[in-house]
């Protein structure tokens, strides 16, 4: 019987993890101030380990390593690698012995990491070497031939004699089990799960995520999706959507479903019928990989209202129509971004809406006209994330043709910005997301200027939690306290802002470039 090790590797960059930027989050541990991790159920290991016992005689386990960092009160390590080599070394993995050993990668800054698991796993067990080709692996009795000879694995031998690779999908989703969930520690997963990152989620439910289809029909420039998926839709039937969900409640105590499918909105008939299926089991719904705004009429913002949604993720990427259509070739216009927002707000939606800004291309010109086309949308919240030429995107081609890129695009994760054109440099744009957040999301609150004080204050409270030393927080969720007439609370984030500003240049330059009057 094989003993399969899936491993995942922590999904941030070490230097990213031992020195957070200043606009990352950040957690405290004994030994300092860490990068926050994100702890997502790792959907894909969890498909395959569910295929592979279904059609096969293996035993499985998993590793995940932003758990584990997540775990650990202090961090005594000089390095990942040395994290990694201490806990392999343990004795449960040891005996244990893995005679398979897969590595699950799928963001870019985790791909130094997945070179030292290699590098540690090959080191420390005996001969370690999607869906369909993992079991012809599992099932293969020479797996170096295997290797050498399926279509779809890929080797550095293959790329070095320019070999060609293809997918070999599972056409029928309905062949695939249920997700493995079993091989999680499931209450690691819920503090720091993604639900975590949206202020207005209701992230104290339990929150399980899920497909209900795979690809993605659209050609969105700076996206890779299609690399994992396809670019063909292929879909679980409505009668397995209800098996799984029904499966998620009753097992497993689920209260929200996380639907993280790259393109839900793809059949506007079936998104009905698994609202209907939410719905009727009494489950709410969560869609942080967002919903393509331009299939969001009112009638289906009421169904999922209806289903108890109240924040959704909104892809806007950009105020810019010009940038919308000839540099990103996202399918959506403006006026579409209007009226969704209008309308989620006569629903009571909060909408938390995606902006990307730094894309080969586009000019400072374009973004100053983005920034003043959002100002006016009074969205709940804004999250500004800079460009990142992902591997397998149409973005990392013109870059690499262009010569744009400045520094190493695998550390890059949507906060350290590395394109860089005769138009801006990374540094601007790196200030300018900046400037943008605290402007969208601070002195222009749309909250603040509708009087929704006790909305605004949750996303200020919620940047306090994760960010405990931005001034601007402190400041306006003064503000919203003051204006709610709770004044001791006001006193308080009063009296924090004021030392903040006292100690901190960073802080006192930015309440000047803003005309941040003293708190009364």
């Amino acid at each position: 019987m094989e003993r399969i090790l899936f491993i995942v590797p922590p999904n941030v960059s070490f230097e990213s993890f031992v020195k957070p930027a200043f606009n990352e989050r950040t957690v405290a541990k004994t030994t300092g101030i860490y990068g926050s991790i994100v702890t997502e159920m790792p959907l894909g290991v969890l498909s395959l380990s569910a295929y592979l016992k279904q059609n096969a005689k293996v035993e499985i386990r998993l590793i995940d390593f932003n758990v584990i960092l997540n775990k650990i009160k202090g961090f005594n390590f000089n390095c990942f690698s040395e994290l990694f080599r201490s806990v392999l070394s343990s004795k449960e993995w040891k005996e244990y012995n893995p005679t398979i050993i897969g590595i699950s990668t799928l963001y870019t800054p985790s791909y130094r990491n997945m070179l030292d698991l290699a590098d540690v796993s090959k080191n420390m067990f005996r001969d370690s070497q999607g869906e369909k080709p993992l079991l012809e692996l599992v099932r293969a009795g020479n797996k170096k031939e295997i290797l050498n000879s399926h279509r779809s694995w890929i080797t550095k031998e293959k790329i070095l004699g320019n070999k060609t690779f293809s997918y070999d999908f599972i056409n029928d989703l309905d062949e695939i089990p249920f997700p493995d969930y079993d091989i999680l520690e499931l209450v690691e997963y819920k503090e720091k799960s993604i639900m975590s990152l949206f202020p207005l989620a209701n992230e104290k439910k339990r929150g399980f995520p899920i497909l209900t289809s795979r690809g993605c029909t659209h050609r969105c420039c700076f996206c890779a999706s299609h690399t994992v998926h396809g670019r063909e839709m292929r879909y679980y039937s409505i009668s397995r959507v209800k098996e799984d969900f029904t499966r998620l409640k009753e097992r497993y105590k689920a209260d929200v479903i996380i639907i993280i499918d790259d393109h839900f909105m793809s059949d506007k008939k079936r998104v009905f019928e698994i609202l209907g299926v939410i719905k009727g089991l009494g489950l709410a719904a969560f869609f942080p990989s967002s919903l393509a705004l331009y299939a969001l009429d009112r009638e289906i913002l009421g169904a999922l209202k209806s289903i108890g949604v109240d924040n959704l993720v909104l892809s806007v990427e950009s105020g810019s129509n010009r940038v919308l259509k000839e540099i990103m070739h996202k399918p959506l216009n403006l006026s579409i971004v209007k009226k969704v927002i209008s309308d989620c707000r006569e629903l009571g939606i909060a909408s938390d809406v995606s902006i990307l800004i730094g894309l080969p291309g586009e000019t400072k010109k374009d973004i100053d006209e983005a920034l003043d086309f959002l100002k006016t949308l009074n969205a709940t919240w804004f999250r500004i994330s800079m460009a990142t030429p992902l591997v397998g995107s149409e973005m990392l081609d013109i870059c690499l043709k262009e010569d744009y890129i400045r520094g190493d695009y695998m550390d890059c994760d949507f906060k350290k910005p590395v394109i860089c054109t005769k138009e801006f440099t990374p540094e601007y744009i790196k200030e300018k997301a900046y400037l943008m957040n605290l402007e969208l999301n601070f002195v222009f609150n749309g909250d603040m200027k509708l009087g929704n004080y006790k909305t605004a204050l949750k996303g200020f409270e919620n940047t306090i939690k994760v960010k405990d030393d931005h001034a601007f927080a402190y400041y306006f969720a003064a503000k919203c306290h003051k204006k709610a007439g709770d004044n001791d609370k006001y006193l308080q984030y009063k009296e924090k802002y004021n030392q903040i500003i006292g100690q901190s240049e960073f802080w006192k330059n930015y309440a000047v470039l803003f005309k941040l009057l003293p708190l009364e």
